[in-house]
């Protein structure tokens, strides 16, 4: 059960593996390779490689490799099949499944898209056309959306009847449930989940639609927003709203704006700043900053950073570690929020987010901005509050430059600030919570003395004459591939490359080939793909050929300690040093080239162990 081979091979030919990468991390061209910063792991100098002619990236930093079906399933987090029919859909390449199908739980997910994707647009012309929807038209006019950002953006309206989507779709009711748009009634009849509200249809990172966040019209009765529930193909707590129209930007700018909502997102976009996301009716979660981290190393906070509490600012440091991030919050004039500045000044909008503030650095000046510092009193308590935040940084040299921040403003020494604990106030009657870091659950981040989990490193093969003769034989094969013989790839990593390299027709073929018989041949060739070659061909065989005549050199020396006849392995073992020295006289260098290359072949075929990478 699964895509037939054929059509997998069709989709990586197809497939543009510059254009799928560059969707996520900006790469520049470097003669024939493409590099950049490596998506996988935090970086500050590009490790990250990619071979476009063969269709395959490396990482020298963390050793990721692969061709565009891995890029895609690692930086999507899908699993094979998955990665394909995405690759295929872009490619507009209509796959076969051996079985003529998809395996149940695959059959089931394509079916809840379908139906979310046709309630979204049943949703859209409801509110394009409708005539119970000219409120919900008048009021995101109010909200400064046009015509165009509607059609954009495939916002919708759900009428008040209980059951108008349901009738329309008339799909299966445990599709119906299960994709999120409602429930069965107390009498059996399926009913819509949204009711008297617009939507804002919530797409996965692909760009397809996977639920709904709902918001009430003004003045109606009920919670103001709504959000599907989830469901196997929407979790909240891994969505971000706009992700999917932001993404080219935010790895552009190396930059997200994180937001509370829909609006706030299409505000960004429309005052010229389309790197906004927003989470999905929930707190910021630690999956919202991996997935983000998979895009720009920078977090802007453009909502209210104070109001989840202390608790949750010690998680954003733990992440802000974790992931390599930098955290900061905007401020915006006036307390508005983003929609509103969008329409009002989109210049001061931009400018909220290019004066951000570190995060900690907007958590410190909110206590001082709001403190009295008339009195020693009052000072001290300021002092107290603003240390009680600093402190929950991880890093002890930032806290101290902090420390040196409150200590001028609050006019006190920094020698007494120094080596106290401080706790936050807190309001009469309330426990101050006494969990240690050690009780922490399994979900939570690790305390900062303890490693960030980290992906695992290879140190790729030491570069040698071998590794030069096999990236040219990559790069260039017919400059080099005609004179090579394996008995000059004398261990095993580089024999089984080689081999692997002659033995099929693409360099796809080999990598598979050589990982099956050995991974780090397979590893070797992945990095060589990546790397153009820095020697010449001629200069790369002369060195070969020098190598495997020395390695036979001093094999036929030790022979010669035991032999019979030690005269004889003695004019073998000079005729071989001559013709090394005339390696390195132009006037001879080609004959001599091609006599010993005859002779180490030669002497290979009559003893099978030498050069064969057996060790």
């Amino acid at each position: 059960m699964g895509i037939l081979d054929d059509d997998i091979v069709a989709v990586r030919e197809s497939t543009d593996i510059v254009a799928v990468i560059s969707e996520h991390v900006g790469l520049k061209r470097t003669g024939r390779r493409w590099v950049g910063l490596c998506p996988f792991h935090s970086e500050k100098s590009g490790s990250f490689s990619v071979n476009a002619e063969e269709k395959l990236y490396y990482c020298f930093g963390c050793g990721a490799k692969g061709d565009p079906i891995t890029f895609v399933r690692e930086i999507e987090h899908l699993d094979f099949v998955g990665a394909v029919e995405k690759l295929a859909g872009k490619a507009g390449i209509t796959l076969r499944y051996s079985d003529d199908g998809q395996s149940e739980s695959r059959k089931r997910r394509t079916r809840l898209l379908a139906a979310v994707e046709k309630a979204t647009e049943w949703y859209h012309q409801r509110l394009l056309s409708a005539a119970d929807a000219a409120a919900a038209r008048a009021y995101l006019r109010g909200r400064g959306l046009t015509g165009d950002d509607v059609r954009a953006y495939r916002i919708g309206w759900a009428p008040e009847g209980w059951d108008e989507l349901a009738r329309a779709l008339r799909i299966a009711d445990e599709d119906f449930v299960a994709a999120g748009l409602g429930f069965i009634n107390s009498r059996g009849r399926p009913t819509d989940a949204f009711r008297g509200r617009v939507l804002f249809p919530i797409f996965d990172v692909k760009g397809e639609p996977v639920g709904f966040g709902g918001r009430i019209m003004p003045g109606a009765e009920g919670a103001k927003y709504k959000n599907s529930v989830d469901s196997p193909i929407y979790n909240k707590s891994s969505l971000l709203y706009g992700l999917n129209f932001a993404k080219a930007e935010i790895v552009r700018a190396d930059e997200a704006i994180v937001c509370e909502g829909y609006t706030d997102v299409i505000g960004f976009a429309k005052a010229g700043v389309p790197r906004a996301v927003a989470t999905c009716g929930t707190a910021l979660t630690e999956e919202h900053f991996k997935l983000l981290r998979s895009f720009a190393r920078r977090l802007v906070l453009a909502f209210d950073a104070d109001a989840a509490g202390q608790n949750a600012a010690e998680r954003v440091y733990a992440w802000e570690k974790t992931y390599d991030l930098d955290v900061a919050v905007a401020s915006f004039p006036g307390g508005a929020d983003p929609a509103e500045l969008a329409q009002s000044d989109p210049a001061a909008l931009a400018m909220a987010i290019a004066e951000a503030k570190p995060f900690l650095k907007f958590r410190l000046d909110r206590v001082l901005d709001a403190a009295t510092l008339d009195s020693p009193e009052h000072r001290v308590r300021a002092a107290e509050a603003a240390m009680a935040v600093v402190q929950e940084h991880p890093s002890e040299m930032v806290r101290d430059q902090y420390l040196l921040e409150v200590a001028a403003r609050c006019r006190i020494d920094p020698a007494q600030l120094r080596g106290r604990r401080f706790e936050a106030p807190v309001a009469p009657g309330v426990k101050r919570e006494q969990t240690p870091r050690s009780a922490r659950g399994d979900d939570e981040p690790p305390p900062y003395g303890e490693p960030a989990p980290a992906r695992r490193r290879r140190t790729p093969p030491r570069d040698s004459a071998a590794t030069e003769g096999l990236r040219l034989l990559i790069w260039t094969p017919d400059a080099i591939g005609p004179w090579l013989d394996e008995v000059l790839f004398p261990d095993p990593v580089t024999a089984t490359a080689y081999r692997s390299i002659i033995a099929t027709e693409t360099l796809v073929e080999a990598i598979a080939l050589a990982d099956a018989e050995e991974p780090a041949a397979g590893e070797l060739l992945q990095r060589l793909a990546v790397e153009e070659p820095t020697a010449e061909a001629p200069d790369v065989l002369t060195r070969l050929v020098e190598e495997a005549a020395r390695a036979a050199m001093a094999a036929l020396r030790a022979e010669a300690q035991v032999a019979s006849d030690p005269l004889a392995i003695g004019e073998t073992i000079g005729w071989l040093n001559l013709r090394i020295m005339e390696l390195r006289e132009p006037e001879t260098q080609s004959v001599a080239l091609e006599e010993l290359l005859d002779w180490v072949i030669a002497e290979a075929a009559e003893d099978p162990s030498i050069g064969s990478g057996e060790q």
